[in-house]
């Protein structure tokens, strides 16, 4: 804990050592794979991948089969693949997709039906009324936000690193983030980040919500501003 008025800070005048401040290094950032397996929020899955590095030549590594875990598990079957990438130093988020409610049924109802009294009934959930995204990261490391925004459910956070399948470990996860779930991400180093991902219903723009997502704009220096708004007579 830091001690501004110690010995070790009497050099700087009293208000720099009053503004002082220390990282906390007993506080290690939470890499994917601790979290891979555990639903902290229902729906969300983490699940470790495998990454062939090719030692001055590359690195090998797949993605998903349609037999095996976890997506043949949870009936999940992307109808769509595409590619994005972040540049170095940048983020996106937060990102949400509104989840399907059936008509005439509440959503806290709903969502105890899925995920609480029939959770391991994977047929119920509407995967083809709502996007659900599978995402792999193949360059760059990523520091991932997930937040539970579904009404009635409680409200968990998610906050974990995953590496790049470029920088092969226990960190190479997929994830599967489920509609009503926003989520934000940005490149924890000056590399750009690649990812991959499925989703269960094609893109629509309209359904693309966006949630503190300000991180996104590049705005203008604020002389640049002041000059703009000016008087053009």
């Amino acid at each position: 804990m830091l001690t501004p008025d110690s010995e070790l800070w009497r050099g700087l005048r009293t208000s720099a050592r009053d503004a002082l401040e220390q990282r906390d290094y007993r506080v290690p950032a939470v890499g994917a794979g601790n979290v891979a397996g555990k639903e902290d929020i229902p729906g969300v899955v983490v699940f470790p991948r495998k990454v062939h590095p090719q030692k001055n030549r590359g690195f090998f590594s797949e993605l998903s089969r349609i037999d095996e875990e976890p997506l043949a598990g949870l009936g999940l079957r992307p109808v769509q693949w595409s590619s994005a990438c972040m540049f170095g130093g940048t983020a996106k988020g937060f990102h949400v997709h509104p989840p399907y409610i059936p008509e005439g049924i509440d959503p806290d109802t709903w969502f105890r039906q899925l995920y609480v009294d029939e959770k391991d009934n994977m047929s119920l959930r509407p995967y083809d009324r709502e996007q659900w995204d599978v995402m792999f990261f193949v360059r760059g490391l990523v520091e991932l936000i997930l937040v539970d925004e579904r009404a009635g459910m409680p409200r968990k956070v998610m906050h974990f690193h995953i590496d790049g399948d470029d920088h092969a470990g226990v960190d190479n996860t997929g994830v599967v983030i489920p509609a009503g779930v926003a989520h934000a991400m940005r490149a924890a180093s000056s590399q750009d980040v690649v990812m991959v991902y499925g989703t269960s219903t094609v893109f629509d723009p309209d359904a693309e919500g966006r949630i503190a997502s300000s991180i996104e704009k590049a705005l203008l220096p604020a002389d640049w501003s002041d000059y703009l708004a000016g008087s053009s007579a």
